[in-house]
């Protein structure tokens, strides 16, 4: 499957509470010198199965969810899909967060 690039703006504490409500959630914070190491981790991370991992505008961390349940951005959270666009690079995912030009980034292996 794809990763996801959110163009459509949400608010990041409704993205971030809807999906700990329908997943387990692990958080790694990082700082501007850390932040290599902390996304070599958090993509790490990522090969278990039934995981995604998230990145959002602004926020200096990323999230590890788990959980059986099919990720569906659509019915979750009202998007279209003019509001998304797929990606097969997970660094294309992070650079448009990081540039501004996506307000978040789901990434799934």
């Amino acid at each position: 499957m794809p990763h996801i690039i959110i163009k459509k703006w949400i608010e990041p504490y409704v993205l971030l509470e809807t999906l700990k409500s329908n997943y387990v959630m692990k958080e790694f914070v990082f700082d501007g010198f850390s932040k290599k190491s902390i996304k070599n981790e958090f993509l790490a991370q990522l090969n278990a199965k039934d995981t995604f991992g998230l990145y959002m505008k602004n926020v200096n961390k990323f999230y590890v969810f788990k959980g059986d349940k099919t990720l569906d951005i659509e019915n979750l959270f009202g998007f279209t899909p003019a509001d998304y666009v797929f990606s097969e690079d997970c660094e294309e995912v992070i650079y448009c967060v990081d540039a501004g030009k996506a307000e978040a980034g789901i990434i799934i292996f």
